[in-house]
């Protein structure tokens, strides 16, 4: 049979097309804010009811549509905003390529009332599936105001794929949020249901538009940050080191007014916090990347929320010293009580015909600039006689009727158990295991790492991941009643919108586990119970991380939301790297991972790498 080549209707075609913009509700809202923002708009309120899928009124003051160009806004491949080739290569509004507007008038039915300036009278058009029903005259307000309803209602295929209200109404908030963030000269109403759940003053203060997305206890722990260089320029804010949170929910970036996820960004970022935040835990920002419209290139994604830079290093720097320096600066930081240490050395400044730029330093500069004067530290005296090692105990093999187990010598000094007794204990300890090979507890580095020696490998075993695996699965296996305590005081968070609306969705399952939660209202969430082994300062982020669950999966999954909480639970009871624990301790851990008990942590890291002899010999020229 032969396949025969045909042209699409252009109906079907226009569906195909929509799919590529108009995913979910908050796809509409995000293309028709930026062409309010596009059409030089002072303010914007947005409305939805049943997330968007009935109705999504967007209204603004914008320069508004002539009659005549109406319907051709509505027009595939319609813009106001390109003229030539040459524009492509320097775009500076949010929208370019004249897509929204046909895509979601093919998927939905919509309504238009405009009216231009200068204009006495202005338009009203209909369109449903894409086609012009009514065009008239309308006495209405300069500016534009565009009513969507029955997202989908002829893609019957596309309704499968959308959440809950909750869920949706969510999403159309997130995009709310980071167009407010992005454009604080905006004044911005966003109202769900009926109820109002932001406005912003408008008054082009980032700290204004901050203060009103975010909320008061976020926005208290942000920094400013201000760098400039290398024809870019980064402003914004960044949060103090103790305010990290334990997901990048609260991580803006914007490239030229437009919200953009950047990867090189977000690396930076978190590569000026090294040393400085809790581990798991992740810095917020809102941070603002102006650049030369011809250095970053915004046409390589239909949603347009990903660019590509001219350099990627250049970003990576301009954003890397403007955080680290807020931090540096931070004088309500808390000074050090440890030991002095030698002060790293400023950059030193470029030469004039190079100045304004960001600028890693060389080695060859390093030691040129570094301040060397500073007294070093005392070094050990080699020539003093040395207090005698002792010796590890020396490894037997045990007799064929004891190779059930591995093999561990006792400590030194300590008192040899029989062979009777040292059955009966381990048979306690763990279940009977196939023969395996012997090997032995070499000690510790780092009070981190466990080191093993078996036959021609050595092992070395993360403690803390060891030990929180036997941790997570005791606590699955025990299948006990999670006992809830009431909080003194009840705790009040901000959750990212979207993990936000997923918890208060499922509030019963919640509940089973310990957690009373309920609507604080304005995006924040109040707590007023917890399970008895979660410390306070736990609950937040395990109930981000259980809403971060429930948003990717979609559904009330028990278990899952379980093993989150279980997850927390075993981490906060293992032994920490860094702690010093006792030969019996580590020698259990261990035992654990040579037996095949514990092979990855909760989180799917492994617990243990290993080096064989024949790697060693290679590092040491031996081979």
């Amino acid at each position: 049979m032969t396949a025969h080549i045909q042209r699409l209707d252009p109906h079907v075609a226009d569906l195909i097309a929509a799919g590529e913009v108009v995913e979910r509700p908050a796809s509409v809202v995000k293309e028709l804010m930026e062409n309010a923002v596009d059409a030089g708009a002072g303010s914007i309120t947005v409305e939805i009811q049943h997330g968007g899928m009935t109705l999504i009124r967007v209204t603004d003051d914008g320069c508004g549509i002539a009659a005549a160009e109406a319907p051709t806004a509505f027009l595939r491949h319609a813009t106001s905003k390109l003229r030539a080739e040459r524009d492509l290569e320097a775009i500076g509004t949010l929208g370019f390529r004249g897509e929204a507007l046909a895509a979601i008038s093919a998927v939905s039915r919509i309504e238009l009332l405009t009216r231009a300036r200068g204009t006495e009278l202005g338009t009203s058009l209909t369109l449903e599936g894409g086609v012009v029903i009514a065009q008239e005259e309308a006495g209405c307000p300069q500016g534009t105001t565009i009513v969507v309803r029955d997202l989908f209602y002829n893609t019957p295929a596309r309704l499968k794929f959308i959440k809950k209200d909750a869920a949706e109404g969510a999403a159309c908030f997130a995009v709310v949020q980071r167009l407010a963030l992005s454009h604080p000269e905006i004044g911005i109403k966003f109202l769900r249901d009926g109820r109002q759940e932001l406005l912003t003053p408008g008054d082009a203060r980032p700290q204004s538009a901050l203060y009103a997305v975010l909320g008061r206890d976020l926005a208290l722990g942000f920094l400013p940050v201000q760098g400039a260089g290398e024809d870019m320029c980064v402003s914004g804010f960044a949060t103090r080191p103790a305010c990290c949170r334990g997901t990048r929910g609260h991580q803006f970036f914007f490239v030229n007014g437009r919200y953009v996820k950047s990867r090189t960004m977000m690396a930076a970022l978190e590569e000026a916090y090294a040393n400085q935040k809790m581990v798991g835990k992740f810095p917020g920002c809102v941070l603002y990347l102006t650049c030369r419209l011809s250095t970053v290139d915004v046409n390589v994604h239909p949603t347009k929320q990903e660019v590509k830079f001219g350099s990627d290093r250049r970003v990576f720097d301009a954003v890397y010293y403007a955080v680290r320096a807020a931090l540096d600066n931070d004088c309500a930081r808390p000074s050090a009580v440890a030991a002095p240490r030698r002060s790293i050395p400023p950059v030193p400044p470029k030469p004039a015909e190079q100045r304004g730029g960001f600028h890693s330093m060389t080695v060859q500069e390093l030691r040129q600039k570094a301040d060397w004067s500073a007294p070093a530290l005392p070094l050990h005296d080699v020539t003093a006689p040395k207090a005698p090692i002792p010796a590890e105990p020396a490894f037997r093999p045990a007799p064929a009727a004891e190779q059930q187990r591995p093999c561990v010598p006792a400590p030194a000094g300590e008192k040899e158990e029989t062979p009777a007794v040292r059955r009966e204990e381990d048979a306690q300890e763990i279940p009977q295991m196939p023969p395996a090979q012997s090997w032995r507890m070499a000690g510790e580095v780092l009070d981190t790492y466990i080191i093993v020696e078996q036959g021609d490998k050595v092992l070395f075993i993360d403690k803390h991941a060891a030990h929180e695996r036997l941790q997570f699965d005791r606590l699955k296996a025990e299948g006990r009643q999670i006992m809830v305590q009431a909080l003194l005081s009840p705790l009040v968070f901000t959750p990212p919108m979207e993990e936000g609306a997923a918890l208060l969705a499922h509030l019963p399952l919640l509940s089973r586990f310990g957690f009373e939660v309920e609507d604080f209202g304005g995006g924040a969430v109040i707590v007023r119970s917890a399970p008895s082994e979660v410390d306070a300062g736990e609950i937040e982020g395990i109930l981000t991380a259980l809403g971060e669950e429930l948003l990717s999966t979609g559904r009330a999954d028990p278990e899952s939301a379980r093993d989150v909480l279980m997850h927390t639970i075993a981490c906060k009871a293992a032994i920490k790297g860094g702690q010093k624990n006792s030969r019996e301790e580590l020698l259990k851990v261990a035992r654990a991972v040579m037996d095949g008990q514990v092979k990855y942590c909760p989180h799917g890291r492994p617990v243990a790498i290993e080096l064989t002899r024949a790697q060693l010999e290679q590092r040491f020229g031996r081979s």
